[in-house]
Protein backbone atom coordinates (compact mmCIF):
# COMPACT_ATOMS: atom_id res chain seq x y z
CA UNK A 1 0.00 0.00 0.00
CA UNK A 2 1.25 3.45 -0.83
CA UNK A 3 1.13 6.18 1.76
CA UNK A 4 1.01 9.94 1.46
CA UNK A 5 3.99 12.04 2.38
CA UNK A 6 3.68 15.74 3.07
CA UNK A 7 6.43 17.97 1.68
CA UNK A 8 6.61 21.50 3.04
CA UNK A 9 8.79 24.08 1.32
CA UNK A 10 10.52 26.38 3.77
CA UNK A 11 12.62 29.49 3.51
CA UNK A 12 15.94 29.18 5.31
CA UNK A 13 14.82 31.38 8.19
CA UNK A 14 15.03 30.88 11.91
CA UNK A 15 11.87 29.33 13.35
CA UNK A 16 10.24 28.05 10.14
CA UNK A 17 10.45 24.37 11.13
CA UNK A 18 9.13 25.28 14.58
CA UNK A 19 6.16 26.98 12.92
CA UNK A 20 5.37 23.91 10.81
CA UNK A 21 5.56 21.56 13.78
CA UNK A 22 3.48 23.92 15.92
CA UNK A 23 0.76 24.21 13.29
CA UNK A 24 0.60 20.43 12.96
CA UNK A 25 0.56 19.95 16.73
CA UNK A 26 -2.21 22.48 17.18
CA UNK A 27 -4.15 20.58 14.52
CA UNK A 28 -3.80 17.31 16.43
CA UNK A 29 -1.55 15.84 13.74
CA UNK A 30 1.24 13.48 14.78
CA UNK A 31 4.50 13.32 12.82
CA UNK A 32 5.63 9.70 12.36
CA UNK A 33 8.67 10.24 10.13
CA UNK A 34 10.58 13.37 9.15
CA UNK A 35 13.56 14.38 7.06
CA UNK A 36 14.80 17.73 5.88
CA UNK A 37 16.69 18.42 2.67
CA UNK A 38 18.31 21.79 2.33
CA UNK A 39 19.69 23.89 -0.44
CA UNK A 40 20.79 27.48 -0.62
CA UNK A 41 18.08 29.64 0.83
CA UNK A 42 15.36 27.04 1.27
CA UNK A 43 14.60 23.54 2.47
CA UNK A 44 12.04 20.80 2.11
CA UNK A 45 10.63 19.09 5.17
CA UNK A 46 9.27 15.70 4.14
CA UNK A 47 7.11 13.87 6.64
CA UNK A 48 4.72 11.02 7.20
CA UNK A 49 1.86 12.04 9.47
CA UNK A 50 -1.13 10.22 10.88
CA UNK A 51 -3.65 12.52 9.12
CA UNK A 52 -2.22 13.70 5.78
CA UNK A 53 -5.39 15.39 4.49
CA UNK A 54 -5.81 17.37 7.71
CA UNK A 55 -2.11 18.26 7.61
CA UNK A 56 -2.49 19.71 4.12
CA UNK A 57 -5.51 21.72 5.22
CA UNK A 58 -3.86 23.27 8.28
CA UNK A 59 -0.54 23.94 6.53
CA UNK A 60 -2.11 25.59 3.50
CA UNK A 61 -4.48 27.48 5.81
CA UNK A 62 -1.43 29.03 7.46
CA UNK A 63 0.16 29.94 4.12
CA UNK A 64 2.72 27.14 3.82
CA UNK A 65 3.52 25.72 0.40
CA UNK A 66 2.92 21.98 0.76
CA UNK A 67 2.19 19.00 -1.44
CA UNK A 68 1.32 15.33 -1.07
CA UNK A 69 3.38 12.65 -2.80
CA UNK A 70 3.17 8.87 -2.77
CA UNK A 71 5.73 6.91 -0.79
CA UNK A 72 6.13 3.32 0.35
CA UNK A 73 6.98 2.46 3.96
CA UNK A 74 8.44 -0.94 4.79
CA UNK A 75 9.74 -2.97 7.68
CA UNK A 76 13.47 -3.59 7.59
CA UNK A 77 15.36 -6.10 9.70
CA UNK A 78 17.07 -4.07 12.43
CA UNK A 79 20.49 -5.67 12.06
CA UNK A 80 23.65 -5.06 10.07
CA UNK A 81 22.82 -5.58 6.39
CA UNK A 82 19.04 -5.33 6.90
CA UNK A 83 18.66 -2.28 4.70
CA UNK A 84 21.12 -3.65 2.16
CA UNK A 85 18.90 -6.73 1.70
CA UNK A 86 15.96 -4.50 0.71
CA UNK A 87 18.11 -2.35 -1.56
CA UNK A 88 19.47 -5.49 -3.25
CA UNK A 89 15.95 -6.54 -4.24
CA UNK A 90 15.30 -3.10 -5.71
CA UNK A 91 18.65 -3.04 -7.50
CA UNK A 92 18.16 -6.48 -9.02
CA UNK A 93 14.69 -5.47 -10.29
CA UNK A 94 16.03 -2.16 -11.65
CA UNK A 95 13.82 -0.02 -9.37
CA UNK A 96 15.18 3.49 -8.84
CA UNK A 97 15.06 4.94 -5.32
CA UNK A 98 14.80 8.74 -5.48
CA UNK A 99 15.32 9.13 -1.72
CA UNK A 100 14.61 7.42 1.58
CA UNK A 101 14.57 8.09 5.31
CA UNK A 102 13.74 6.36 8.56
CA UNK A 103 10.81 6.53 10.95
CA UNK A 104 10.96 7.99 14.43
CA UNK A 105 9.64 4.74 15.92
CA UNK A 106 10.21 1.04 15.34
CA UNK A 107 7.58 -1.57 14.54
CA UNK A 108 8.24 -4.45 16.95
CA UNK A 109 11.85 -5.50 16.41
CA UNK A 110 11.99 -4.01 12.90
CA UNK A 111 13.20 -0.65 11.71
CA UNK A 112 10.89 1.32 9.42
CA UNK A 113 12.00 3.05 6.24
CA UNK A 114 10.26 5.37 3.80
CA UNK A 115 11.07 5.03 0.11
CA UNK A 116 10.23 7.45 -2.67
CA UNK A 117 10.47 5.70 -6.02
CA UNK A 118 10.61 7.08 -9.51
CA UNK A 119 7.62 4.78 -10.10
CA UNK A 120 5.82 4.13 -6.77
CA UNK A 121 3.58 1.37 -8.18
CA UNK A 122 6.57 -0.54 -9.51
CA UNK A 123 8.48 -0.18 -6.24
CA UNK A 124 5.48 -1.36 -4.24
CA UNK A 125 4.93 -4.38 -6.50
CA UNK A 126 8.58 -5.47 -6.40
CA UNK A 127 8.78 -5.22 -2.62
CA UNK A 128 5.48 -7.05 -2.09
CA UNK A 129 6.38 -9.81 -4.55
CA UNK A 130 9.63 -10.37 -2.67
CA UNK A 131 8.06 -10.76 0.75
CA UNK A 132 8.93 -7.33 2.15
CA UNK A 133 6.33 -6.17 4.71
CA UNK A 134 4.82 -2.95 3.40
CA UNK A 135 3.04 -0.73 5.93
CA UNK A 136 -0.44 0.61 5.45
CA UNK A 137 -2.25 3.62 6.81
CA UNK A 138 -3.51 1.70 9.88
CA UNK A 139 0.07 0.69 10.73
CA UNK A 140 1.16 4.33 10.69
CA UNK A 141 -1.77 5.60 12.75
CA UNK A 142 -1.20 2.87 15.36
CA UNK A 143 2.51 3.55 15.88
Amino acid sequence: MKLNQISVFLEDKKGRLFEVCSVLGEGGINIRALTIAESRGYGVARMVVDKPDAAMDVLKGKGFVAEKTEIVAVQVADRPGGLASILKILYEKDVNVEYMYGFVEKFSDKALMVFRFENPDEGLAVLSENGVKVLGTKDIVNL
